[in-house]
């Protein structure tokens, strides 16, 4: 991979994500039976990060939890026999709840499909609305993210990187060639 540019800074990513989190409380009038659920990896610090924002806006403590989807893929042949998973953590009812669905990146909407397939199989949401820091366009299947940081428009060659402190000791967006 080759560098290319960096599209966000961290101000440039926290600045986004107070926005979104003003469009979350804003599209579902309030907060009550909302439910943050992170994508793993870095749905889930991004999930608790506006969840933050959510309280710092609304003083309202909106539960977070962290979703592995492996098993839920649809090219798990191309992971491997035997694919590492990390542990589901949902500790709350989704039942008749608002759930929003939280990614870095969408690009083909396959982690998304697979994300509704393991909420499904967790209980049975009122409503499943998509947080995305980043929309690089390509999509594969019908679906849209409700909430989206930022649109930038990629080329097959391009990979959008998402760099979190809570992972990678840093925060920014880059792109880089492949």
């Amino acid at each position: 991979m080759k560098f290319k540019a960096q599209i966000m800074n961290e101000d440039d990513v926290r600045r986004v994500l107070v926005r979104m989190a003003h469009q979350i409380i804003e599209k579902n009038h309030g907060t009550e039976n909302l439910c943050l659920i992170g994508i793993k990896t870095r749905g889930i610090p991004l999930a608790r990060r506006l969840a933050k924002n959510i309280k710092d806006i609304d003083n309202s403590d909106i539960p977070v939890g962290a979703l592995d989807i492996t098993l839920y893929r649809d090219d798990l042949e191309k992971i491997g026999v035997d694919p590492v998973l990390s542990e589901t953590n949902v500790p709350f009812s989704v039942e008749g709840k608002t759930v929003v669905l939280v990614d870095d990146v969408i690009f083909t909407g396959r982690t998304a499909r697979a994300a509704l397939d393991a909420v499904m199989e967790i209980g049975r949401p009122a409503r499943v609305q998509l947080a995305v820091l980043v929309d690089r366009g390509h999509s594969e299947l019908p679906i849209k993210a409700t909430f989206v940081g930022k649109n930038i428009p990629t080329s097959l060659s391009e990979v959008v990187a998402v760099h979190l402190s809570e992972q990678d000791g840093v925060t920014n967006v880059v792109i880089n060639e492949k």
